[in-house]
């Protein structure tokens, strides 16, 4: 779901949300020096949580606070609470710093320019803008690996970056952390294509990737609109769901294994590529969706599955969103095995792409109130082309459908996905927007949206889209998220957007428990700080 600014009155901020899935979004909230300690306290809407593990690096802040060390602030956002400090704790960086990158990178791996510096720094959507003065290029493990142990010898704060596509500030500095950017470890290192497990570098792209798999046979389970630009490790590290999660799962079933780097230079070989292996813990998993907390991901051991030779996708109007849903269930009833993808918007989002994108149009007849998106994917072209359309003949008759077209070719199957996808790129031109990334119980999806309209009136445009098979939507608020047990980061991770937030979905003792792991993992705290965790835990 997402809202457009309309108006904004004096103290008055409204925010709402809309996630971008566009794979032809425009390449590509404001903070500056570097950080490591934590503060032993949670606070989360009027809860306050201590734990005691915090206590001697509390004493480190004391002691940093008495020898002067300089506060700095950063405030994003609309609200003061997001106001973020850097840690005192951290170094600054030096020219001795810079000259040990160069021995073990050489000096065109190591980036001081600062035209490539600027775009490094900010987000794609230009809302958050760090300070940091040095980007690395590593091009293996052992190069990362001595990069974080040198940096955490000295206490200096990181970023890890990839294709720095998501939404919540999660891949660029907050203030003047050290960039390291992967892009060069992006070699496809093996494929079988018995088990069709695939295991790559960090940092190979999305597409390219699937292009691979493509020439084999095989296709990614994992398909976003911003696969030409995404690092198979940022979506890893951020545990992105995109636009076929309905038929293949998150990245937690499809990832076998992977490879990892912790703060102090220790490489972490998880790089299984067995789907069953239960020799203790499945460590894998802290590091899928931690956003680089916890260590920075540079191989990855991925599931892939056998590429389909049918593929078909109707385009839908139905009258009210419990038609929409009702077709949902009965998709999954009737298409099953074949069913790919289940993607919905409203008129708002139709509207707001036929005036903002060149050569869109409607593919059905009439305007609706809600449209979907239905793909199948199989092995019979004939069987399966019977199967929908049965489906969809049947879903008119129960009046769940009151209009529909199937793409004829794959010019109109694009035409069809260009809709859908281009909504991110319609309110880039609209004016401003506020993007999140939530996810709500099915029947609760449309609500929020009709909640927020009768809220703003004419303060905001509000649009409701995403991905209706897991649940996903982009909106608005916190609270209504977390009353009706939604989660406030259903893909883009926290990042620091959100950092804040995270009561809203955890408990205080899960948090606690999450801080734990956090400090084992990265005592000094140099691993992309502020993020993830509330922002207090890195303020003195």
């Amino acid at each position: 779901m997402m809202m457009i600014h309309r108006w904004r009155r004096s103290g008055e901020f409204v925010r709402s949300a809309c996630k971008s899935l566009s794979s032809l979004r425009p390449e590509h909230n404001s903070m500056s020096p570097p950080v490591s300690g934590f503060v032993n306290r949670y606070e989360s809407k009027g809860k306050t949580f201590q734990s005691n593990a915090w206590n001697d690096h509390n004493r480190e802040l004391d002691l940093g606070r008495n020898l002067g060390m300089m506060q700095q602030y950063k405030s994003f956002g609309s609200s003061s609470a997001s106001k973020v400090q850097r840690n005192p704790l951290f170094s600054s960086l030096e020219p001795k710093d810079v000259s040990y990158f160069k021995e073990i990178l050489g000096d065109k791996h190591v980036i001081e320019d600062e035209e490539r510096l600027e775009t490094a720094n900010t987000d794609w959507m230009h809302k958050y803008r760090g300070s940091s003065k040095l980007m690395l290029l590593p091009k293996n493990t052992e190069e990362v690996s001595q990069i974080l142990k040198y940096c955490d010898s000295r206490s200096l704060a990181v970023v890890p970056q990839g294709g720095n596509t998501g939404l919540v500030g999660g891949s660029v500095p907050v203030f003047d952390e050290v960039i390291i950017n992967v892009g060069l470890m992006n070699k496809v290192l093996s494929f079988d294509e018995v088990s069709g497990v695939l295991v790559c570098e960090a940092g190979c792209i999305l597409e390219n990737l699937a292009t691979f798999l493509d020439t084999k046979g095989f296709v990614m389970p994992l398909d976003l609109g911003a696969k030409g630009s995404c690092h198979i490790g940022g979506n890893v590290s951020t545990n992105a769901g995109g636009l076929r999660l309905i038929r293949y799962g998150s990245l937690h079933g499809t990832v076998l294994g992977l490879e990892a780097v912790t703060a102090n230079g220790n490489v972490l070989d998880m790089l299984g590529t067995l789907r069953k292996d239960n020799t203790g813990y499945d460590l894998k998993h802290l590091f899928i969706g931690s956003e680089g907390s916890l260590g920075i991901v540079t191989k990855v051991s991925i599931l892939t599955q056998p590429k389909m030779s049918s593929v078909n996708l109707a385009f839908i109007a139905c009258k009210d969103f419990l038609s929409c849903q009702k077709l949902l269930v009965e998709a999954k009833r009737n298409l099953g095995e074949i069913l790919s993808a289940f993607e919905f918007l409203d008129n708002n989002s139709m509207d707001l792409v036929l005036n903002h994108l060149d050569g869109v149009r409607n593919p059905v007849s009439s305007s609706e109130n809600f449209y979907i998106l239905i793909e199948t994917t199989g092995s019979g072209e004939t069987y399966d082309r019977e199967k929908l359309e049965a489906f969809l003949l049947k879903s008119l008759e129960q009046g769940l459908v009151s209009d529909g077209v199937i793409a004829q070719d794959i010019n109109q199957a694009s035409s069809f996905w260009r809709i859908r996808e281009g909504i991110t790129e319609a309110l880039q031109k609209a004016g401003a927007c506020y993007k999140y990334d939530l996810s709500l119980p099915v029947e609760e999806i449309y609500n929020i949206v009709n909640d927020l309209r009768g809220r703003l009136g004419d303060l905001a445009n509000v649009m409701g889209y995403g991905h209706l098979g897991d649940g996903l939507i982009e909106p608005y608020v916190y609270e209504w998220t977390s009353k009706h047990r939604g989660s406030i980061s259903a893909e883009h991770g926290l990042g620091v957007m959100k950092a804040n937030e995270i009561f809203y979905s955890k408990s205080p003792e899960t948090v606690a428990l999450m801080v734990s792991i956090k400090k084992l993992l990265d005592p000094k705290g140099i691993l992309n700080p502020y993020k993830v965790l509330p922002h207090s835990f890195f303020s003195p």
